[in-house]
C-alpha cells in the first residue's frame, strides 16, 4: 500500500463511519465524540503549564494492558499532565472518567491535517502506544516534531501486513518509533530481520495487571448467593456462537451453575441470550429485587465486573474463539482455574503457551466442551492440576511493567 492509498483509505473510513452513524450506536458515538476536538484540547491546554505524557489505546483491552504503566507514571512523575486517548467508543465510554490520568479524549481521525494539528497542540514530551494502532500520519507528525514514541507490549508475526510485499508503508511506520518494547524474542528477531534495531524484549504488561486485579478482593455478594456452594462455570466475553455452545451443554450438567458475561449487553443481544437459555436470570433483575429464583444460569448484563468475577469460578470459558479471536484469557488464568476457549486463538501467544503447559483446553464443538467439563468435574486432581498450571504460568510471566518503566525513564528523567 502506498501513502496515497493510505490517505484515501483513511478519508473513506471516516465517510463510512459518518454514513453509518444515524443507524449504528458505536458509529454515532465515534462521530459525536470527535466533534470539536480542537476546541476541547485547546481549553485543556490553555491552563496547563506541565509537560505532557500521552498514552494511546485502541480500546478496553489495550487500556488494561497499559494501565500498570499509567499508574507507575502517575506515581513516579506527578509533575506531568497525563493524557489518555482512545480510538474506539468501547474504550472511551467505559474509561472516560478514569481518575488515573488528567484527561481522557478521543484520538482524531488520522488525516494529515488532524495529525499535524493534534501533535502541534498536545506537544507531548513522550508518546506511548499500546500494542496496536499504527496511525501513519500521527507517527510522522511526532517524528517531525522530534517527539519520542514508544510502542509497548507489541507482538509480531510473519503473517502481519508489515512483512508482506504490499505492507512497506506500515513497516516504515514501525521505523518511526523511538523504541519498540515487544512481548517475546520471536517478535524481536522478526523486527531485527527487517532492520528495526531499537527493540527491547520485556514480556506482556497484562500479566502484571491481572495479578493486580486478583490481589484486590472485590467481592460480589449476589454472585456468591447465586452460586451457593455449587460448582460454577464463568463464561466471559461471549458471542452468539459461544452462547449457543454453552446452551447446548446445559442439560448435561443440571447441578453446574453457569454465569454468562456477554461481550455485548444491548437489549437485543440479552433478549436473544435469554431465548437460548430459558429460565436464566439477569444480574440487573436480582440486583433490584434480590430474588435469585434458584436458576441455573445467571446473565451478567452489567459492564466492569468480569475480571473480578472469575475468582468465583471453578472453570472459565473465554469467548471469541469462534469469531475474530479470543478475549483476555489471563483474567481467568490468574485465579488458578482451568480455562477453555475456541479454536481462533493462534494470534495470542499466551493461549498457545497455556495449552502447552496444560492450563487450558481448546474447544471445537459442544461434545468437546461436555467431555472436558465431565473430566474436570469427575477428577478433583485433574481440575486442581490444570488450574495450578494456569496460575503458575501467569505468575512466572509477570514483571514486564518494571522493564517498560526502566526504558521510559530515559525519555523523562531530568524533566
Amino acid at each position: 500500500m502506498s501513502m496515497f492509498l493510505y490517505q484515501l483509505a483513511i478519508k473513506l473510513y471516516g465517510m463510512l463511519i459518518l454514513m453509518a452513524s444515524p443507524f449504528h450506536r458505536k458509529a454515532r458515538l465515534w462521530i459525536e465524540g470527535r466533534k470539536g476536538w480542537t476546541d476541547r484540547l485547546e481549553e485543556i491546554l490553555m491552563r496547563n503549564k506541565k509537560p505532557v505524557i500521552w498514552m494511546h489505546c485502541a480500546s478496553v483491552g489495550e487500556f488494561e494492558q497499559g494501565r500498570p504503566i499509567l499508574e507507575r507514571i502517575r506515581s513516579d512523575y506527578p509533575a506531568h499532565l497525563i493524557v489518555l486517548t482512545f480510538f474506539s467508543p468501547s474504550g472511551y465510554e467505559l474509561r472516560k472518567h478514569y481518575s488515573g490520568v488528567d484527561q481522557v479524549l478521543y484520538l482524531p481521525l488520522d488525516t494529515v491535517k488532524n495529525a499535524r494539528r493534534f501533535i502541534q497542540m498536545l506537544n507531548p514530551q513522550l508518546a506511548i502506544f499500546i500494542k496496536y494502532e499504527y496511525w501513519l500520519n500521527i507517527l510522522m507528525a511526532c517524528k517531525k516534531a522530534n517527539i519520542p514514541c514508544i510502542l509497548v507490549s507489541a507482538y509480531f508475526r510473519p503473517q502481519q501486513i508489515f512483512f508482506r510485499w504490499y505492507g512497506s508503508v506500515f513497516l516504515k511506520a514501525l521505523r518511526n518509533f523511538s523504541m519498540i518494547v515487544v512481548q517475546d524474542k520471536h517478535s524481536k528477531t522478526l523486527l531485527l530481520k527487517y532492520g528495526i534495531n531499537r527493540v527491547v524484549e520485556a514480556g506482556d504488561t497484562r500479566f502484571d495487571r491481572v495479578l493486580q486485579i486478583a490481589s484486590s478482593r472485590n467481592e460480589i455478594p449476589l454472585v456468591e448467593l447465586f452460586i451457593s456452594q455449587h460448582t460454577c462455570l464463568v463464561a466471559g466475553s461471549t458471542w452468539p456462537a459461544d452462547e449457543e455452545l454453552l446452551a447446548q451443554s446445559l442439560s448435561h450438567f443440571p447441578k453446574l451453575k453457569y454465569i454468562i458475561v456477554p461481550h455485548e449487553i444491548d437489549r437485543h443481544h440479552i433478549n436473544q441470550l435469554k431465548k437460548r437459555m430459558p429460565g436464566a436470570v439477569l444480574y440487573s433483575h436480582i440486583h433490584e429485587t434480590g430474588n435469585l429464583a434458584g436458576g441455573q444460569v445467571l446473565i451478567l448484563d452489567q459492564i466492569g465486573l468480569l475480571s473480578g468475577l472469575y475468582r468465583y469460578a471453578d472453570f472459565a470459558y473465554v469467548g471469541g474463539g469462534f469469531g475474530k479471536g479470543i478475549h483476555n484469557i489471563l483474567e481467568a488464568a490468574v485465579y488458578g482455574i482451568p480455562v477453555f476457549f475456541g479454536p481462533a486463538h493462534q494470534k495470542f501467544r499466551e493461549a498457545g503457551e497455556l495449552l502447552q503447559v496444560g492450563g487450558a483446553r481448546c474447544i471445537r464443538d459442544v461434545n468437546e466442551l461436555v467431555d472436558e467439563l465431565q473430566e474436570h468435574i469427575r477428577s478433583d486432581k485433574k481440575r486442581k492440576d490444570s488450574g495450578e498450571q494456569a496460575g503458575t504460568y501467569v505468575k512466572n510471566n509477570s514483571g514486564a511493567t518494571d522493564i517498560v518503566m526502566k526504558n521510559i525513564r530515559q525519555y523523562l528523567n531530568g524533566c
